[in-house]
């Protein structure tokens, strides 16, 4: 056993002399890492390089994002609204207003049913802070309607309709507020509001991309909850409505846009005043579109976002009996 382990040291001895010698011998020759050493020094400047980047992305403020488009890109709403005076006229014009100023990119055209401008109508659109022209066309004596007559009897609004799409093709003179009509070529829709409905705002953002004539339901009109287009699979098919069914295009002057463009390239569209009873709306869009042309807009006319609503006439028998004794209300109060 002894001898066993004197061998074992022996041989351990003779390799660890044989190692310090080839050591020895090895510190003589040149050396060949260099390119190692030059390596390694390589991947430590990238490392510190790619440090020294997410330093920097770490204080460098965040990104914006993405805004929507600015409103001098979005075509123009024209919106055409006829008025005529009456006790609520400025409740019903300034309600209006108020939702039109929450529309971008849009420009009021407010037509008088009288010979001229009205100090009433003129102060309330230089109130309004929107883009606004105002028309003043009054209605010929044969069309007005009669004492006692009811409102479906004749057509109202109709000569002020088309006093608006005349100036929108360069034959009217407008009397207050933006007095050039648009440029041709000019993007843009045409919406007919009269000043007695009530408007979401989201409407109009429907209507705005309106390539050639856009529909949608009105609620609270002709005797039902709603009318409007039937749609299947992303075209019109019918309408649902109650009355003369059979009509060309049996929907309601809310219930669609005209594009900007088509209309001036159709000079000889307008409202027929001597069209029959419910038949105004298609005197016009018969000039411009086929029925199943129509573009359905509102979740494919499944929302409403219009509705066929009126003020309540004021009962004045106060007023009037306060008159009688000469103590009515004081005239230069504008209400």
């Amino acid at each position: 056993m002894k001898l066993k382990l004197k061998n074992v040291f022996l041989v351990y001895f003779l390799v660890s002399i044989a190692g310090l010698l080839y050591a020895l011998v090895q510190l003589g020759q040149p050396c060949d890492c260099l390119p190692a050493l030059r390596a390694a020094a390589e991947q430590l400047r990238q490392k510190d390089l790619r440090i020294s980047q997410l330093q920097a992305d770490l204080h460098r403020p965040p990104a914006v994002p993405a805004q929507p488009p600015e409103p001098e890109v979005l075509p123009t709403i024209y919106v055409i609204t006829p008025t005529y005076a009456r006790l609520v006229q400025k409740a019903e014009l300034v309600r209006l207003s108020q939702t039109l100023s929450l529309v971008p990119r849009l420009h009021w055209l407010l037509v008088e049913d009288a010979e001229g401008p009205t100090p009433l109508v003129s102060g309330m659109l230089a109130a309004s802070g929107l883009l606004f022209t105002h028309l003043a066309v009054l209605t010929p004596k044969a069309q007005q309607l009669r004492e006692g007559e009811p409102g479906w009897m004749r057509p109202r609004g109709v000569e002020q309709r088309n006093g608006a799409l005349a100036w929108l093709r360069g034959q009217g003179g407008a009397v207050g507020g933006e007095k050039d009509p648009p440029s041709p070529g000019s993007p843009g829709v045409v919406y007919f509001a009269d000043d007695d409905n009530t408007y979401s705002r989201a409407l109009f953002e429907e209507m705005r991309w309106t390539r050639g004539v856009s529909v949608w339901p009105v609620g609270l009109v002709g005797g039902l909850r709603f009318e409007g287009p039937r749609v299947q699979d992303g075209r019109v098919v019918g309408f649902h409505t109650a009355w003369e069914p059979t009509r060309p295009f049996p929907v309601d002057m809310a219930g669609f846009a005209v594009a900007l463009p088509l209309l001036l390239a159709k000079p000889d569209a307008r409202f027929d005043a001597a069209a029959p009873r419910g038949h105004l709306e298609s005197s016009l869009l018969s000039r411009l579109v086929d029925p199943k042309d129509l573009e359905p807009r509102a979740a494919n006319c499944t929302r409403v976002l219009v509705w066929h609503t009126r003020t309540e006439k004021p009962k004045m028998k106060q007023e009037e009996q306060l008159q009688r004794q000469g103590r009515g209300s004081d005239p230069a109060v504008e209400v």
